[in-house]
């Protein structure tokens, strides 16, 4: 009897166990160090994302408020966001409840926000939707600079908004 209740309970525990692991892909944002070494600007107590500048392997490049790099998907044409689903699993985007602010380094000009198609709002810069890149789990990583992965490659931002190339 024992046996035929263990069979019974452990496909529903196992599936408890997978729902338990999912997670969204929204930013929390705190502080990192920018290209001064500084921390970069507080949030100011909201849910707004802050963009700063900070030196990494590859030169200085925009990061989030906890100092991890953000990267542009060449395939985005416009603001428009076409990072969904496993993409942006891997590449989570960048986003805010509020207007950006500009960190240290940061042009506050270039700061905006885009809609998702699921109704939140992805921080852009120069007009690029960015994003993080899930195995980047420490300030100043940049594993996914130069990538192409879901149809596109993925660079890192200069202060001028444009893509370091860095191959």
């Amino acid at each position: 009897m024992k046996r035929l209740l263990l069979i019974a309970i452990a496909p529903a525990t196992v599936a408890l166990v997978i729902a338990g692991c999912g997670g969204g892909s929204g930013t929390t944002h705190t502080s990192g160090k920018n290209a001064s070494g500084n921390a970069p600007a507080a949030t100011g107590g909201g849910n707004a994302a802050t963009v700063s500048l900070s030196k990494l392997n590859v030169g200085n490049a925009l990061v989030d408020g906890q100092g991890r790099t953000l990267y542009l998907f060449e395939a985005d044409k416009g603001a428009m966001s076409t990072c969904n689903g496993a993409c942006a699993s891997i590449w989570p985007p960048d986003t805010t409840s509020a207007k950006p602010k500009a960190g240290p380094g940061v042009d506050a000009a270039k700061l905006g926000t885009t809609k998702r198609s699921n109704g939140t709002l992805e921080v852009t810069y120069n007009g690029h939707p960015l994003y993080r890149y899930v195995p980047d789990t420490k300030p100043g990583q940049d594993a996914g600079q130069g990538l192409n992965q879901f149809g596109a490659k993925w660079y890192v931002l200069a202060a001028t908004g444009s893509k370091i190339d860095s191959d």
